[in-house]
């Protein structure tokens, strides 16, 4: 569990990168400046955990490209004690950026490999969400409804209508939806039965487990 200045320059180098890429959000950037996302990755790949790439991880599952998970907290505008409601964990290096932006997480991972891991992991570096869940990510989470905002970190073939229900109104839902390549779509609630939809390009996920481990 070692970061040195060595890596620190190259998470500043990788900030720079984002910079150039579209992301303007200083918290944001900063946030990729502070965590040590080679800590996430196995050591293997640490070589590499500062390029701008998705990388796997356990599970079959991967750890998301850096100008993803920069690009998804910007848009989501997640401010300090908004309450997020994350789907799909993961390595955590999303929820890690969520919790550096002072935003009060919910995580939901649906692979009991991957819950047990980084729900150990992430307070050894001192991230600490409000609730780790291992459970169904299309469900959400309806006992702590309504969220301020809602980040779905994995390809969704459709919308699922629980987490459209679980947004305050004013809330986003950003979720990308597709089978192979999906289209990052952003729901904002205009009010208890509207809402605005927009599409913000094409990304690659892994795709959203339903039901199964």
């Amino acid at each position: 569990m070692k970061d040195t200045a060595k890596h620190q320059g190259l998470r500043n180098q990788l900030a720079t990168v984002l910079k150039a890429k579209g992301i303007t959000d200083e918290s944001v950037l900063n946030a990729v400046r502070k965590i040590p996302r080679h800590l996430f990755i196995d050591s293997s790949f640490e070589s590499h955990a500062y390029q701008d790439k998705a990388f796997p991880i356990a599970a079959d599952q991967t750890i998301s490209q850096p100008y993803t998970v920069a690009f998804q907290s910007q848009t989501l505008e997640i401010k300090k004690g908004d309450k997020v409601l994350e789907i799909g964990t993961g390595s955590g290096y999303q929820t890690a950026t969520l919790l550096e932006l002072k935003a009060e997480v919910y995580s939901i991972e649906r692979q009991h490999e991957l819950f047990k891991k980084t729900s150990l992991f992430l307070p050894k570096l001192g991230y600490k969400p409000k609730r780790f869940i291992f459970g169904d990510g299309y469900k959400g989470l309806k006992e702590q409804a309504p969220f301020d905002k809602i980040i779905v970190t994995a390809g969704a073939p459709f919308v699922p209508k629980p987490l459209l229900s679980q947004l305050k109104v004013g809330g986003m839902l950003l979720i990308p939806v597709g089978d192979t390549n999906q289209v990052m779509t952003l729901f904002i609630r205009k009010s208890a039965k509207e809402f605005e939809k927009q599409e913000l390009g094409d990304f690659a996920f892994v795709p959203m487990l339903e039901e199964r481990n």
